[in-house]
């Protein structure tokens, strides 16, 4: 009898919410269990089996060396690695660091800095090793994450689309809350995937799942002016929990710093 594929979950830099959406799954990752054997998930169980693993799920961003050196690992001892949740995907809330000096900030906050050992910037983990798949999301959503699971152990592309939060604004009979009342959304850029939760609730789109596969932010930054955000405003929405994804970044650099895009472009 062939033994059953080995998945593994890790962690890197997280608050562990893509790691729960996992275990919240319940009647599905048990029947999950009965398909493959989950060798490494320690935020489940303290046994850890041994590689290689069919597919690894990873969460978190690159903070430290350590984190870059076991990333290395993980993906030496994998035959496909997915990324999953705004961490893993785009450096995670944490990357704000990337925006500002972190000696600073760790002066600030430790009283022995000198103990700390942290990198300069948290990276994504496509920063650091090839990545088979990126789920994005803060945190994931259970549906997707089956999907891509199952799709792995397959051998078949998971059927994630790349639309924006507008679509399943529509989709679920959402009255726009832009053009209704005026409200600042990042619907129009952002990757679906929560099913519109703050829009069906009145609520502009915080771009929890970051990017949308065609974003056109030198379009949306006069309509979030006209719903009442300065530019300080509008840099401060960009960098949330999707910070460092590279649209979000340069566009939120280009109004912090429009000295900067004026040189690229002169």
């Amino acid at each position: 009898m062939a033994a059953h594929p080995k998945l593994a979950v890790w962690k890197l830099a997280s608050c562990d919410g893509c790691q729960l959406t996992l275990l919240d799954c319940e009647d599905e990752l048990l029947a999950l269990s009965g398909q493959v054997e989950i060798a490494h998930f320690l935020e489940a169980s303290s046994t850890a089996g041994p590689g290689p693993y069919e597919l690894s799920l990873v969460e978190g961003s690159v903070t430290t060396p350590a984190d870059a050196e076991r990333i290395r690992h993980i993906r030496a001892v994998s035959r496909r690695l997915v990324t999953i949740g705004a961490c893993a995907t785009a450096g995670g809330i944490q990357a704000l660091r990337n925006f500002a000096d972190v000696e600073e900030f760790r002066a600030a906050v430790y009283a022995r800095p000198d103990y700390i050992d942290t990198l300069a910037t948290s990276t994504p983990v496509s920063a650091h090793v090839p990545v088979d798949f990126e789920l994005r999301g803060c945190p994931i959503d259970r549906r997707q994450l089956l999907e891509v699971i199952t799709a792995h152990l397959s051998g078949r592309k998971p059927g994630i689309s790349g639309h924006s939060v507008c679509f399943e604004c529509k989709r679920r009979g959402t009255v726009c809350v832009t053009v209704a009342h005026g409200t600042p959304c990042l619907g129009p850029v952002t990757h679906a995937g929560c099913g519109a939760i703050c829009p069906a609730y009145g609520r502009g789109c915080y771009g929890c799942f970051g990017p949308s596969a065609s974003t056109n932010l030198p379009a949306l930054i006069p309509r979030l002016r006209t719903d009442g955000l300065d530019d300080r405003d509008v840099v401060r929405v960009l960098r949330t929990f999707n910070a460092y994804a590279p649209t979000f970044a340069e566009a939120s650099t280009a109004l912090e710093r429009p000295e900067l895009d004026e040189e690229s472009t002169s």
